[in-house]
């Protein structure tokens, strides 16, 4: 890192000082040494943001801490593959777990007073870039509350086959212990619209 162009290191943001709880890079560290990863050659990389987390208190959480903590390391990430010539080759996915309820008032934090969201699995965002995929894009839409599909559901296996279609690997197989082939995943459809 201390090789890295301090331009560059600036556009990222500072945190190399600090780290994690679990001892890890912090965030923007983190997406500057996965560009060098994608720049020697590394096909996965993963990055953990660390705690996202709005239980209680969530608009001042999103506006003063983890949005603006996320936003500049990842349009600088987005925007340093763009410059190197990696962005075209290189998909770029953010996504959690869950979403969060669209209703305020989670009870662990006091209900509707605490202004928490609590978990929700029934819909969540996912955002893809670089590899292929059109920017500017929205694939789906929720019902007027944010609360389930309205159109173009989406899957996690349809994400996973969007990726290995990025990647060129199709539908892939593996041997099984006795020799027979098998698909990783039989399930899913790959989301061409988005190339």
């Amino acid at each position: 890192m201390t090789k890295e162009d301090p331009a560059v290191r600036e556009r990222y943001g500072k945190g190399s000082s600090k780290h994690l709880g679990d001892g890890a890079p912090m965030w923007n560290d983190q997406l500057l040494i996965a560009r060098r990863l994608v720049e020697a050659g590394v096909r996965v990389v993963t990055v953990a943001y660390g705690f996202w987390d709005t239980h209680g208190n969530n608009f001042v959480c999103l506006e003063k801490y983890l949005l603006p903590r996320f936003d500049r390391p990842f349009s600088a990430l987005l925007e340093d593959l763009d410059d190197r010539g990696l962005l075209d080759e290189t998909v770029v996915m953010v996504n959690s777990e869950m979403g969060r309820k669209p209703k305020i008032g989670d009870p662990r934090s006091g209900g509707v007073s605490g202004q928490g969201r609590d978990h929700w699995t029934h819909a969540q965002s996912i955002l893809l870039a670089g590899g292929g995929i059109r920017g500017g894009q929205a694939y789906g839409t929720s019902d007027k509350v944010g609360a389930y599909p309205a159109d173009k559901p989406v899957a996690p296996e349809d994400v996973a086959k969007t990726i290995y279609h990025a990647m060129g690997l199709g539908n892939p197989e593996a041997i099984d212990s006795q020799g027979r082939p098998y698909r990783i995943l039989e399930e899913g459809e790959p989301l061409t619209e988005l190339f």
